[in-house]
């Protein structure tokens, strides 16, 4: 693409009055008439014109020579082999963050000069301006990443002209001015909705989508390969273009370039290069209409060599792929997120291997004494040596999607073998004819068709812009090397075919069958089988891998809880049945390929691999499997909660690289001594590791926290409607609050309550008695059971009157309580309330049922927060609540345990506080649970006398009940709100349920605003200084009832979660 930028396009024109205030040592006549034909300097060689005739140049524009004023050492003339950081590079002229600048004697080859340049560029800094130059043209290329790029050229006899001096004089002064306008993002996304409106067209007359997806594909690589000179004379765009042609013939047409571009030839009069790679092999063009003709028209218009490989592949996908057109304006994965995989597993290992193989260079060519002689030979069968490890290098993608792992893969390979190959030729060994890396290097495993074509197609591209843009042509005979290594299978398991004569139809001993791969059909429903032959029943094995020296990639996120539903019943069983003792049995779909990589690296098949998870891996259901990576390698690099893009969606997950590697430990961007299963790290010189995956479960905190109720089903109702029924009478004479309650859910606790109602029939009543309520069974008749009705869960469509999951083990704790404690399971701060029993807890708030202010203290405590964050696990960027890892591991001030408490019996304080019944008094004979670690452990203070409960639980209940009243206060003043009794059910005497909250009569418009804001969420967000004063006090107490007297509010968490994992590990042991 040829450009030229007007006065009016660039950022700065305070650089025009250079000009004026520097008088030049030469006038553009003296310039043209010096170095133009039949000047004085026009017939001096390369070598003896190139720095005179770029010191004229900067005299005639007024700018800075080489080797001036503050641009010294960043701006110079080459010195033979001039040092560059760690790279030594070659061009007559360098200006770091400006150009690098290659003079010829007239005539000479331009393009060839740009080749050297690029060719250099990568140890040149890469600079965003290449500038040749043969006295009589200057040509500037542009090559700002992610940008097309540009060519403006200046002529020796423009020089006359002030815009042309103005615009080569930008080269100096503002080098950003010549960035173009155009992304390479902004080009492949209209690219990709061109295509994807032709596609939609092609398919909605009914023709085949494969067949589109197919003849498009080939199409759209048409397109590039003329953009890059392989196709001779803009021929394709001639032929689309050609309103000549009927449809007939124009797809008539195609089908003969097509096929001429598979063999080679003659097509009319040019020659089109053997293209090869199997593109090519299949034609099948489909009747093309005049809207269709025009679209590949517009299509044309468009710079295809600028195309950006990384994210061309999933537009593509998402616009080819009837299944995902739905994302083709979505969100995608930004590269340098992918480079946080590729940069651990692929470019730093390779990278230290190099320096090893560098050093041994050094040492052969520092004996060397001539070209040719015994030592540099040895030199020279070293870089060979090294050369072939980059050859035989294979990057392996076993979920490869439409390739933009392996693209990235490829280029991190391509560049360190450029980059060697410089540093190799400045110890003065000669380069070497062509490079030995290349599209051979990548293999693939991919289940989706579309997906995986285009990763082939991404990697030809690919492959092609980067020779391209390092001055290396694109390679012939073929062009496209065939990539049958990206293969179209499961990567996880394959069916083995049934016996002869079990629905084979023949086959020989000497022509044994080969196993297949198992299909499975995404979203194909609960009950179908695994593929049209019903594959369930054949025996099924693992799939294998092909050999490969790394594995990186981005398998598919589904989790333990959707695979049947998006996988099949018959898949899902197979496959856990394969991987069982491997991988736990609710781990998510992700997890297989985690233990597949594992496996290989221990049988040493593999050196290191790098996987994309939802953060859920490193959660209950998941860990185990990083536990086995841990157990038989390390996790070398990770980050543990970073934003993704999934199908269009943006999501929160962990990358994670293990495997043999001598690089440092580093989590998040940051050195650590060791990462643990939980993808958390020790810091650097923190001493002895605090790996909190080693904490146990403790006995004395089972069957204390809980989910609460699973609706499955529209069980909810608005506050009007619950309050008209609450009025109605019933056959049973029973009143409808026997089955009606306010509900939570999480948005309700951080925010304010919704006001909705939730039918509820409870865990054993029959449907004969449920509908003797008659206005609630009327609701869920309507909305619950004919969804239920098609639930393959048999107990859900059999009880569909009844919560999904009813929670009866909760229910029967709660029944005794007046109240209960409830936290969000999600939620940016982990905060615990209190609420009656007459209010039902949703799903995703943990139900702890206790009564006492003494737990809420314990709970709502720094000690139990930090352990929480610090053991659980994150959804975004929300902390998750996991009863199991936190609740149930945490370590409890001695004798007011859960165990302890288990009675549920409280004893209500004068302040109104309530603390456990029946603990020891001051004086009486305290519990048997240290709140210390022994001694021996070394891993906490020394044990302490056991000291009476009852004084500490006061003191936790009284600091708790006042930060309880404080926030009530601060939710909801009295100033601005009322307490409203709730609806009297009819035959009732009074209400059964708490008042409701309500704002003022007569409250300013300023203040309901006000109050509207008035939520946890944004208190604790502002954390004033009452409420942060109020969890010092709370904090203090609980301290105490540890026996920790050396607590203060600045006392480090790392030394709290020291503490309470040997207290947790104490425990464990005493209690088997």
């Amino acid at each position: 693409m040829s450009a030229s930028i007007s006065d009016s396009q660039h950022p700065s024109r305070a650089i025009s009055h250079i000009e004026d205030s520097i008088l030049a040592a030469m006038t553009a006549a003296e310039f043209i008439a010096k170095w133009g034909p039949g000047g004085p300097a026009y017939a001096l060689n390369e070598e003896q014109g190139a720095q005179s005739h770029f010191l004229d140049l900067c005299d005639l524009l007024g700018v800075a020579k080489p080797g001036s004023g503050d641009a010294d050492g960043e701006y110079l003339f080459e010195r033979r082999s001039l040092q560059l950081g760690e790279a030594r590079g070659f061009a007559d002229v360098f200006y770091r963050d400006h150009f690098a600048w290659e003079n010829k004697a007239p005539g000479r080859n331009l393009d060839t000069a740009l080749r050297q340049l690029q060719q250099y560029s990568l140890a040149l800094a890469n600079p965003p301006l290449l500038v040749v130059c043969d006295r009589l043209t200057i040509r500037i290329h542009t090559q700002f990443n992610g940008h097309p790029s540009e060519t403006h050229t200046v002529r020796l006899e423009q020089l006359d002209q002030p815009d042309k001096r103005e615009l080569l004089r930008r080269l100096w002064t503002a080098p950003e001015s010549f960035r173009p306008r155009a992304t390479s993002r902004d080009i492949t996304e209209a690219a990709a909705r061109s295509f994807a409106t032709l596609a939609e067209q092609l398919r909605g007359r009914g023709h085949d989508a494969d067949t589109v997806a197919h003849f498009l594909t080939q199409c759209l690589f048409c397109f590039f390969a003329e953009d890059v000179g392989l196709l001779p004379g803009r021929m394709f765009e001639r032929l689309v273009g050609n309103r000549q042609l009927t449809s007939d013939r124009l797809s008539a047409g195609l089908q003969v370039l097509f096929a001429t571009m598979r063999d080679g030839g003659l097509y009319g009069p040019d020659d089109i290069p053997w293209f090869n790679g199997n593109l090519f092999q299949r034609i099948d063009v489909p009747p093309l209409q005049v809207i269709d003709i025009t679209e590949l028209r517009n299509a044309a218009a468009l710079n295809w060599s600028a195309i950006d490989v990384s994210i061309f592949g999933t537009l593509f996908e998402r616009g080819l792929d009837p299944a995902k057109r739905s994302q083709l304006g979505a969100h995608y994965t930004d590269p340098a997120t992918i480079a946080r995989i590729v940069e651990p597993v692929v470019t730093r290992p390779l990278l230290q291997q190099w320096e090893l193989a560098a050093q041994d260079l050094r040492a052969l060519t520092a004996k060397v004494k001539k070209h040719g002689d015994a030592a540099h030979r040895k030199a020279h069968a070293r870089f060979v040596q090294w050369l072939e490890v980059l050859r035989a290098y294979r990057i392996l993608d076993p979920a490869c999607g439409s390739g933009n792992f392996l693209f990235l893969g490829l280029k991190a390979l391509k560049d360190i073998e450029l980059l060697t190959i410089i540093q190799a030729a400045d110890l003065g060994l000669d380069r070497e004819q062509d490079l030995v890396t290349g599209p051979h290097n990548v293999l693939g495993i991919e289940l989706n068709e579309y997906a995986a074509e285009l990763a082939r197609v991404s990697i030809w591209i690919g492959e092609i812009q980067w020779r391209i843009a390092h001055g290396y042509p694109p390679k012939t005979n073929p062009v496209l090397e065939p990539l049958e290594q990206i293969e179209c299978r499961d990567a996880l398991l394959q069916f083995l075919p049934p016996p002869l004569g079990e629905g084979r139809g023949g086959g020989t001993p000497a022509q044994p069958a080969t196993a297949q791969p198992l299909t499975p059909t995404p979203g194909s429903g609960p009950g179908q089988a695994l593929s049209p032959e019903g594959r369930g029943s054949q025996p099924a094995t693992e799939a294998p891998w092909p050999a490969a020296s790394v594995v990186i990639g981005n398998p598919p996120f589904i989790g333990d809880k959707w695979m049947r539903s998006e996988l099949g019943d018959d898949y899902v069983d197979v496959l856990r049945k394969t991987y069982a003792g491997r991988v736990p049995g609710g781990a998510d779909f992700v997890a297989f390929w985690f233990e597949k990589a594992r496996a290989a690296i221990e049988q040493q098949a593999l050196t290191a691999a790098g996987f994309v998870a939802t953060n859920s891996i490193r959660q209950r259901g998941n860990r185990p499997v990083l536990e086995r990576i841990a157990t038989t390698t390390r996790i070398y690099e990770a980050w543990a909660d970073e934003p993704w893009v999934n199908e269009g969606a943006a999501v929160r997950v962990s990358l994670v690289c293990f495997g043999q590697s001598a690089q440092p430990t580093r989590l998040n961007g940051v050195d650590v001594q060791q990462i643990f299963t939980d993808l958390k790290g020790q810091p650097l010189g923190s001493g002895d590791a605090i790996d909190l995956t080693l904490a146990r479960p403790l006995p004395e905190n089972a069957d204390a926290s809980y989910f609460g109720f699973c609706l499955a089903g529209k069980f909810k109702v608005p506050a009007d409607t619950a309050a008209d029924w609450l009025g109605q009478p019933n056959v049973n004479g029973r009143p409808n609050s026997d089955v009606l309650k306010p509900i939570y859910n999480g948005r309700d606790v951080t925010n304010r309550w919704s006001g909705d109602w939730v039918v509820d029939l409870g865990t054993d009543m029959s449907e004969q008695d449920a509908a003797l309520y008659e206005a609630p069974f009327a609701h869920i008749q309507e909305h619950v059971a004919p969804v239920r009705a098609a639930n393959r869960e048999a107990a859900r469509a059999r009880n569909w009157w009844r919560h999904g999951r009813p929670r009866p083990e909760l229910r029967r704790q709660l029944a005794a309580l007046p109240r209960y404690i409830a936290t969000v399971e999600t939620a940016k701060h982990r905060v615990f309330v209190l609420f009656p029993v007459s209010v039902a807890p949703e799903h995703r708030l943990i139900v702890v049922p206790r009564a006492d202010d003494t737990t809420l203290g314990l709970l709502s405590s720094r000690f139990h927060v930090i352990w929480a964050l610090s053991r659980g696990g994150t959804l975004e960027d929300r902390p998750v609540y996991n009863t199991t890892q936190i609740f149930e591991t945490f370590p409890f001030p001695a004798g007011l345990t859960p165990a302890d408490t288990a009675h549920q019996q409280t004893e209500a304080l004068p302040s109104g506080a309530r603390i456990p019944a029946g603990l020891a008094a001051a004086g009486q004979v305290g519990d048997s649970k240290p709140n210390q670690a022994s001694a021996q452990a070394g891993q906490a203070q020394s044990a302490i006398d056991f000291k009476a409960t009852r004084p500490h639980a006061i003191a936790i209940a009284e600091a708790a009940h006042r930060l309880d009243t404080l926030r009530a206060n601060w939710l909801n003043p009295p100033e601005w709100t009322q307490r409203v009794p709730e609806v009297v059910p009819l035959g009732l005497a009074a209400s059964p349920y708490p008042d409701r909250i309500e704002p003022r009569p007569g409250l300013s418009e300023a203040d309901a605003k006000a109050l509207h804001k008035r939520t946890l969420t944004n208190l604790y967000n502002q954390r004033p200084a009452w409420l942060a004063q109020a969890h010092e006090q709370l904090d203090t107490a609980v301290a105490a009832a540890y026996g920790w007297a050396d607590y203060t509010p600045q006392m480090p968490d790392d030394e709290i979660l020291r503490r309470l994992l040997a207290l947790n590990l104490a425990r464990a042991a005493a209690q088997g």
